[in-house]
């Protein structure tokens, strides 16, 4: 059997395991599926050199305490290199974490949480490698400078000492990959209370059901300074509620079922990627989602980790104990979180108060963190 005749067997093997998404594709490109997969494949960047530094560091890393529960760290890049990102400032020669989510896996792939970690929050950052090869020394400052300085591996170990969870894997995505994925599913629909007039993030948009491209999209997750209150947490919260509403567009079949559509999503999608290399090909991506695919909206939660602002600098942020501990540690163990809208309880309160009249419960209650879950639906 010829190397060729083993590619393609191996292929059909994967389809057949792989279910509709990717195999539906490949299977409809008939004489040039492997040509297909192979390009999908090879537009994943590995992150090599993060690799590297963390494997110096593992051993001050931390222990994944449940088998099979997973945890990744996506980054949001601002990178201002490449030609479709110049448009949104000079090329320093750094970039910034502009956006940092710890999503959490449960081991059962019966829930995922998406916890946002604010780029002003203050944290110990340890000594990393610059990419000249020299290196930082430990301070203490905002989160997003340990991507600034030291990339993915920094951030990575930064969160690492923050939460004590073990990271498994990693991605990270820039302005342009974000707007192409975006645009490749024809938009994305979120509801506005009130109209957008925002100069500074190149948006006007109508109260009601819009549907975002690709550029406004990208406008409406970056505004800070001139929509809402003007927070990092307002900021975020725009953030969360536009992922719900991109889960709802990906698991919509005229998206998942139809080649057709799928293959430029994919093709954004892994294009804009960045990510460890047991992630960096399509059969890696296919197997960390593949249990997930089926995790009930209802189960896929959004909240950003208990915050306030910082005592000495109102601009900055602080995590908000033992609340953020507490958090950490159910994620840490793989036990369930409970998130309810501003509306409901404080975090570590209460989901459910008992009434006076009620007998009382000995099992203390589960802590319940501000947040939302990708079934609500702010149209109504």
């Amino acid at each position: 059997m010829t190397d060729t005749a083993r590619a393609r067997r191996g292929l059909r093997r994967w389809i057949r395991r792989g279910g509709l998404g990717v195999g539906a594709l490949l299977v409809v490109a008939g004489g040039i599926g492997w040509g297909v997969y192979a390009k999908l494949d090879a537009n994943i960047t590995p992150d090599e050199a993060a690799a590297a530094e963390l494997a110096r560091y593992e051993k001050e890393r931390p222990t994944s305490l449940v088998h099979g529960a997973q945890n990744i760290l996506v980054i949001g890049s601002d990178s201002r290199a490449g030609s479709g990102n110049r448009r949104y400032g000079q090329d320093s020669g750094t970039e910034r974490s502009d956006t940092a989510i710890l999503l959490h896996l449960s081991a059962d792939r019966r829930s995922a949480t998406a916890v946002s970690i604010p780029r002003d929050l203050m944290v110990d950052v340890p000594d990393c490698r610059r990419p000249d090869g020299t290196r930082t020394k430990p301070m203490f400052a905002m989160f997003n400078y340990a991507f600034q300085m030291g990339g993915s591996a920094c951030t990575i170990r930064t969160v690492e000492r923050l939460t004590d969870i073990r990271m498994d894997h990693h991605m990270v995505v820039d302005f342009h990959g974000f707007k192409e994925m975006v645009d490749a599913l024809d938009g994305v629909q979120i509801c506005l209370a009130k109209p957008i007039r925002d100069k500074a993030a190149k948006l006007r948009l109508p109260a009601g059901k819009v549907t975002l491209d690709g550029e406004q999209a990208l406008g409406y997750v970056r505004a800070r300074k001139s929509l809402g209150n003007g927070s990092d947490t307002d900021r975020m919260d725009r953030q969360q509620r536009f992922l719900a509403a991109l889960v709802h567009k990906v698991q919509s079949n005229d998206v998942l079922l139809n080649p057709v559509r799928l293959y430029p999503v994919l093709d954004a999608a892994t294009s804009s990627l960045t990510t460890d290399p047991a992630l960096a090909s399509l059969r890696g991506l296919y197997e960390l989602v593949r249990g997930v695919r089926d995790i009930p909206t209802e189960r896929v939660q959004f909240l950003t980790v208990p915050r306030e602002s910082y005592i000495y600098n109102s601009n900055r942020d602080q995590l908000v104990e033992p609340e953020a501990e507490r958090l950490f540690q159910r994620l840490r163990t793989d036990t369930p979180v409970e998130v309810t809208d501003s509306s409901g309880m404080h975090p570590g309160s209460p989901r459910h108060p008992a009434r006076p009249d009620e007998p009382s419960d000995p099992t203390p209650p589960a802590p319940t963190f501000r947040g939302s879950t990708a079934a609500e639906n702010p149209c109504g």
